[in-house]
């Protein structure tokens, strides 16, 4: 994925109403789980305890959390596009968030995403919304579909 950069707002408002690149796999592992599960303090056995998932899951393993693939946009939305005039950047809010399918530890999860809207935010910001999916390899449901709302300030 090669990352799209702009010099300054006024540039990235093109980006407008268009896709984003196609991010790169990454594989979600149990150490993420747990770091995710210890430092939100949701450790259902879903999550966290292995032997008991494979007994008693139906997915006869651990899966992540929800939030926990939501809470990756940021990181992965930095991974596509940079504004260099950018001094700050802050997680503005989520539209229409769904968890359509569970993501199973070692999955392999990649995002797809469109610029949706870039709206004027103070005197030097942007609000931007962006339209995500964060697909599993190999599975036809994807693991969240959100709206993302982000401030971008020069």
């Amino acid at each position: 994925m090669k990352k799209l950069q702009f010099k300054n707002l006024a540039e990235f408002k093109s980006i407008a109403g268009k896709e984003l690149p196609i991010g790169e796999w990454y594989t979600i592992t149990q150490q993420m789980i747990t770091d995710f599960a210890n430092a939100t303090g949701d450790k259902q056995w879903i999550h966290i305890d292995e032997e008991r998932a494979a007994k008693e899951s139906p997915f006869k393993c651990t899966v992540a959390h929800g939030f926990m693939s939501v809470s990756m946009i940021s990181k992965m939305l930095e991974n596509a596009f940079e504004v260099k005039s950018i001094k700050m950047g802050l997680n503005y809010g989520l539209n229409k968030v769904r968890f359509p399918n569970p993501v199973l530890v070692n999955s392999q999860l990649r995002m797809i995403s469109s610029v949706k809207s870039i709206e004027p935010l103070g005197e030097n910001g942007v609000k931007v919304t962006v339209s995500c999916t964060i697909e599993i390899k190999g599975q036809e449901k994807p693991a969240c579909v959100a709206e993302f709302l982000v401030a971008l300030f020069e």
